[in-house]
């Protein structure tokens, strides 16, 4: 089930930042990414200490947290006509992300209707500290 959904992501490297899910079900879903440190945005951000952008982790917990979580609700719903989009994120960053650092995102839905997904996100790294943590919603159309 889970590598259908990830089969299922628009998304392809270098811009998919979902690496595995580790649960999901109707009311959320923890997944994995490892930011690659030859990923180009180190290159400039920051000079000689590289730090992974806040849209970058925005971007992990939208894919992980709600793209991955609406496939799983859409079910056989979802298919190659289906559209993904974000529609808003408020998110608070805590604590850096470096080169080769890998996090842990679990979403919980807050709700699902008229095809948009509202979650409530956090990212955690491997020490399970709190790197960032916020609200996204997208919009799921058929």
């Amino acid at each position: 089930m889970y590598q259908d959904i990830l089969d299922k992501l628009p998304y392809s490297k270098p811009f998919l930042f979902v690496d595995e899910i580790l649960r999901i079900d109707e009311n959320g879903v923890e997944g994995t990414f490892t930011f690659d440190a030859d990923s180009n945005f180190y290159k400039g951000h920051f000079k000689n200490n590289p730090v992974t952008p806040g849209v970058i982790l925005t971007e992990a917990m939208a894919q992980i947290g709600v793209v991955c979580l609406g496939i799983y609700l859409l079910g056989n719903d979802f298919n190659s006509e289906t559209k993904v989009a974000m529609t808003s994120s408020e998110i608070e960053y805590l604590k850096p992300v470096y080169p080769n650092e890998k996090v842990i995102v679990i979403s919980e839905k807050v709700y699902f209707r008229f095809g948009k997904l509202k979650c409530k996100v956090t990212m955690l790294n491997t020490n399970n500290e709190e790197v960032c943590t916020g609200t996204i919603a997208g919009m799921i159309v058929n």
